[in-house]
């Protein structure tokens, strides 16, 4: 399996990326020393922060 650093991630912080394994919203994500890995091909999760992500977790 490939992985990318969550720097090389659209614009997502390391602590966003802790809150989605917390929450367990991304598969995959592991954290080797201080990196955070996620998998090349796990699915973006929906961000229930917003008011489309909310509509689209509710249905």
């Amino acid at each position: 399996m490939e992985y990318m650093l969550y720097a090389e991630t659209a614009s997502i912080s390391e602590r966003r990326v802790q809150k989605l394994y917390e929450g367990n919203r991304i598969l995959g994500v592991s954290k080797f020393g201080s990196m955070w890995l996620i998998p090349k091909d796990a699915e973006k999760p929906i961000d229930d922060r917003t008011k489309k992500g909310k509509e689209l977790c509710h249905e």
